[in-house]
């Protein structure tokens, strides 16, 4: 894919983070009605992020696949619910990660609301926890290696577009790291 988020051919995943190919991804944050944040741990097994806590799903599209389906899709098989998604916004970054990978992506950041069970997928979670977003601005701060790259990046973005959305009420001080 291009800068525009043009699809220009397709790449298997794992080379196009070896190779540090810019690619398109998706990320999306689930608020429970009280306004706080739902986290999932990564899981040990994970190629990257293993153990780090992050926001609620992330992935890839398959190829010709919509990126609203796809994110749908994966936060079911992630976190084992599914709940309607609005797109916030999008967001390039390139961040080199652990075992000499490359995340190059153009990542298309949805939001949505969820009260209910969480049933998540113990091969691609490790845990989750809802959080108070101002709690988590600490937090972030004062650990940053304990969270992935690209959470910390989306991480102030999501915190004010959520925030304009008259759901969070006091503004929120998050630096991108």
């Amino acid at each position: 894919m291009n800068e525009r988020d043009e699809a220009v051919g397709t790449i298997e995943k794992m080379e196009a983070h070896r190779r540090g190919v810019l690619h398109r991804a998706f990320s999306v944050f689930i608020f429970n009605k009280g306004g706080d944040l739902l986290l999932q741990q990564r899981a040990a097994g994970k190629y990257h992020g293993a153990g780090l806590w992050t926001n609620t799903c992330c992935s890839h599209p398959f190829p010709d696949e919509p990126v609203a389906q796809a994110a749908t899709r994966r936060l079911q098989e992630e976190m084992g619910f599914t709940t309607p998604l609005q797109k916030a916004f999008h967001f390039r970054y390139n961040a080199a990660v652990e075992n000499g990978l490359i995340e190059h992506e153009f990542d298309h950041v949805f939001v949505g609301t969820y009260e209910g069970a969480i049933p998540f997928n113990k091969e691609e979670v490790a845990d989750y926890r809802f959080v108070n977003p101002q709690a988590l601005a600490a937090e972030v701060a004062a650990a940053p290696h304990t969270f992935t790259a690209w959470f910390k990046m989306a991480l102030p973005h999501v915190l004010e577009w959520y925030r304009q959305q008259s759901l969070i009420v006091e503004p929120l001080s998050v630096t991108p790291l």
